[in-house]
């Protein structure tokens, strides 16, 4: 048995393919994945796991991602988890700000880039 903390992470995306391939890959390196196609219910589901790092989708149902991460950026318990945004949208970097979140990530991204952006973000937190 190692003694390393456990690495969790949450990915909220409504498109399943992108949660199968990021949770595989996050798996291999030794990640607890939780994945959710909707941010319904975004604090319960949150607290309920305590994650490192949390990647959001923009377009993630029903209120969306910014709104998804304001609302955990305003809760007490919540609001230091570090928030990876990603996106197709070009004024990604914008979306990323206004939500609160710590970095971004543009879609499509390759795993490399996936890798590098949660190992920065939790270096800073």
């Amino acid at each position: 048995m190692s003694n390393t903390v456990e690495k969790k992470i949450v990915i909220f995306d409504d498109d399943e393919d992108i949660l199968s391939i990021c949770a595989y890959i996050l798996e291999e390196q030794g990640w607890e994945v939780h994945t959710f196609t909707d941010c319904n219910n975004i604090v319960e589901k949150v607290s309920g796991i305590r994650p490192s790092v949390i990647l959001m989708d923009n377009w993630i149902p029903d209120a969306g991602g910014i709104v998804a991460t304001q609302t955990l950026k305003q809760n007490e318990e919540l609001k230091n988890i570090p928030v990876v945004y990603f996106s197709a949208n070009s004024d990604i970097q914008l979306l990323a700000d206004h939500a609160g979140a710590e970095t971004y990530l543009a879609k499509p991204f390759d795993l490399d880039e996936l890798e590098k952006v949660i190992n920065e973000v939790l270096e800073k937190a």
